[in-house]
């Protein structure tokens, strides 16, 4: 089947596919974090809530096309009391959406040692490349603990719960797992139903093979061994599938590894390794973006925009580099006195892990920061700096729309959306900052101002640059990030996807006659 070449083709195209797949096997999605969440009320009773997030954003679009399971943690209270009455999976009431849901419920204290002693902090700062950052928690007998007795547990949980939701089909499921939160899941899978197609779709960046020398050697081995028991294992770019074969090369005894087919070899199983960018959903981001919603936030933020307004979006986490790109602001400032009183910085800033003393550290020294920049330039009538600490994403893209540069500076990013949501939305034909260790850099960097995230004085020379370029230029690159983005969206990251997935059942003719 030939890639289609545009968005109703895709869509078209992508629902035969699904149907085409699922007329003999069910589709089961497993991720930490589901796609809806259950609040208790003040008067007690169960209020239903869209979840938030980059995975639950990239794959809610899946349910409009097929009939998913998805299989989630119960995190809060609200989720809790829904898995103790529904003891198996039940439909979620999304319209549009044929959406059914599974928890997964786990000892608080287990889900404490698998949530915030590996997978954050250790996992996330590995795999951005923080390791030496002064948040970074040391390896000792806690965390060998937390392993076996947190994030393996959890994970046999997940695996466990998929099994028994497959328990009664004739054919065994297509399952995609997401993310590294999850990484044993597959090769408990595997273990129990070897005839089960496994896609694992990790959304963070995987990096150099050396890197991950800093782990135990019984947690890289663990992690790599289970990644392989799967069929389909997808990044977010061509560099991390270059990262993650030398991983098996370097770690993995007996491991065949080609690099021209992008295939591992292990034990007898082959395992394909794809680059898949995630993106956003065009058509719903549009029509959010001129929603009366957006328009009355536009409005409440005219007043803090400066006459040309830097904008950015972050979770507070070291790894967006939030404190490098103040700490350029202000310098801008200095050296440029003319944009005082007329340059505004605007942070939208959502909470993150708030209950991590990493991330609580790292919160503080942005507001620190903030303060200091704002009294070194304001005065009573003009502050450089204006913070938005709360998870709302219309105000967000409000600010987006209105902004003139939008900063994104990770360190690293495995993707980073917002790199994709701002030329979307932008009304103002903004011009967009990016680091080069972003995973959008690889398809949008044609035509974004490139940073190197650690380089301070570069990052305060593309302000500059941004600031002052010709506006037929800004146009220009403005246009062409929106049409890369619109013909690579959400749509057609789920439909390279699944046409892989069929490739791969055409290869197993006894299991899925197509």
């Amino acid at each position: 089947m030939q890639s289609p070449s545009n968005h109703n083709q895709v869509s078209s195209h992508l629902i035969e596919l699904c149907q085409e797949l699922l007329a003999e096997r069910r589709l089961i999605l497993i991720s930490n974090r589901g796609p809806v969440d259950y609040r208790v009320g003040k008067d007690g009773t169960l209020q239903l809530n869209r979840g938030s997030g980059g995975v639950v954003t990239a794959l809610s679009a899946i349910s409009k096309y097929v009939e998913l399971t998805w299989i989630a943690s119960a995190m809060g209270e609200g989720d809790r009391r829904v898995a103790a009455e529904q003891e198996e999976r039940f439909q979620v009431q999304l319209p549009g959406q044929r959406l059914y849901l599974r928890f997964v419920t786990n000892p608080r204290n287990v889900y404490h040692k698998y949530y915030n002693l590996i997978c954050n902090p250790l996992l996330w700062f590995l795999q951005h490349y923080m390791w030496n950052s002064p948040y970074t928690p040391n390896i000792d007998s806690k965390v060998y603990d937390a392993w076996e007795n947190g994030y393996a547990a959890v994970n046999r949980s997940f695996a466990e719960a998929a099994i028994a939701e497959a328990a009664n089909d004739k054919t065994p499921p297509f399952i995609m797992i997401h993310d590294y939160q999850l990484y044993l899941v597959g090769g408990y899978i595997r273990h129990q139903m070897p005839q089960a197609i496994l896609q694992h779709f990790i959304h963070i960046p995987w990096p150099a093979a050396n890197y991950w020398h800093l782990f135990p050697e019984m947690i890289r081995k663990a992690i790599l061994e289970s990644l392989c028991a799967v069929d389909i294992v997808g990044l977010q770019t061509k560099r991390d599938v270059h990262h993650f074969l030398h991983s098996c090369e370097l770690f993995l005894s007996g491991a065949k590894v080609n690099y021209e087919s992008h295939t591992v070899t292990l034990g007898g199983h082959q395992t394909r390794v794809a680059s898949y960018p995630v993106s956003v959903d065009v058509a719903s981001l549009q029509r959010h973006a001129h929603s009366p919603r957006v328009q009355n936030y536009e409005e409440k933020l005219r007043p803090h925009l400066g006459a040309q307004t830097i904008v950015r979006v972050d979770r507070t986490e070291p790894s967006k580099n939030i404190v490098r790109g103040l700490k350029a602001f202000d310098t801008l400032l200095e050296r440029y006195p003319e944009f005082t009183n007329k340059v505004k910085l605007l942070c939208f800033l959502v909470p993150s892990r708030s209950g991590i003393k990493q991330y609580q550290r790292y919160t503080q020294d942005i507001f620190d920061l903030v303060e200091a920049i704002n009294t070194k330039y304001g005065n009573e009538g003009w502050q450089p700096i204006k913070v938005f600490f709360e998870n709302n994403y219309t105000q967000a893209i409000a600010g987006m729309r209105l902004c003139d540069v939008l900063l994104v500076n990770p360190v690293i990013d495995g993707m980073n959306l917002v790199a994709k949501e701002g030329p979307i939305v932008s009304a103002n034909h903004s011009v967009l900052i990016l680091s080069e260790s972003a995973g959008a850099h690889e398809q949008l960097g044609e035509y974004v101002v490139s940073v190197a995230p650690a380089d301070i004085e570069g990052t305060i020379r593309a302000l500059h640059e941004a600031l002052t370029m010709d506006p037929a230029e800004r146009k220009r690159r403005a246009e062409a990030l929106k049409r890369t983005i619109e013909e690579e969206d959400i749509t057609r990251w789920l439909f390279h996807q699944f046409h892989d997935i069929r490739q791969l059942a055409c290869q197993l003719p006894l299991l899925l006659p197509v």
